[in-house]
């Protein structure tokens, strides 16, 4: 019966909440943020990653039947009010047409030129939209453990300041201090792992968006190549 109280009583010393209870005010102010920054992370990750599916989803289904219209003028009119980045390069590319088309002398090369121009900008805005916010999982991945280890350190004085006050080396003594310094730092891991591991796949993600969006400007682009030479 006193194993089991022991072993009951040790359980409850090393849970969380009795850890951040009994830390320093300091290392509370640490752990809570750790604890905030992983909120703030998890809900990033989450919003990003249902997005970027919507996104490449609805992209791909625009594409497929942008490639299978006869049209392309009554295509992009129907779809005008879309905000997929592919109905907005599309956009940018018939706005640019339009323009460089209108008068009665056409400069095709000038037009090529800005046409590719206007496509490569749209594309650019349309990745900065998607990446905002990526730069918090990166910050909070290369921060968050060096934060941890701030609370570890002072925890660690801390119990180095006990042993000095009480004159006694008994690990009973320094042993809950150090572990909620140490708690501290897993805090810091437990934000920072989930950050960088979904930044590194939602930026490949982005990636590979930014690449099928040149693809699908380039195809764009040389479609309107052809216009210009039949219109010679």
């Amino acid at each position: 019966m006193q194993a089991s109280s022991q072993i009951a009583a040790g359980t409850a010393t090393i849970s969380p909440i009795h850890l951040f209870l009994n830390a320093d005010i300091i290392v509370k102010f640490v752990m809570l943020g750790l604890l905030a920054a992983s909120i703030w992370t998890w809900s990033i990750i989450i919003a990003h990653a249902l997005r970027m599916q919507r996104t490449r989803e609805a992209n791909d289904r625009f594409e497929r039947d942008f490639w299978k219209a006869e049209d392309i003028d009554n295509f992009y009119t129907s779809r005008r009010g879309s905000d997929l980045p592919s109905a907005r390069v599309l956009g940018a590319g018939i706005t640019e047409w339009r323009r460089s088309t209108s008068g009665e002398n056409i400069d095709r090369d000038g037009t090529r030129s800005r046409l590719a121009t206007a496509l490569g900008a749209a594309i650019a805005v349309e990745i900065d939209k998607l990446s905002d916010r990526l730069n918090i999982l990166a910050t909070v991945g290369s921060v968050a453990p060096f934060v941890g280890l701030f609370g570890t350190v002072w925890g660690i004085m801390r119990s180095f300041t006990d042993i000095a006050a009480q004159q006694n080396t008994n690990l009973a003594v320094v042993a809950p201090g150090i572990a909620e310094a140490l708690f501290a730092t897993a805090l810091g891991l437990f934000a920072a792992i989930p950050a960088v591991i979904a930044y590194n796949r939602l930026s490949h993600g982005i990636n590979r968006l930014e690449a099928r969006l040149n693809r699908f400007a380039d195809g764009f682009h040389a479609t309107l190549s052809r216009e210009l030479e039949n219109e010679a």
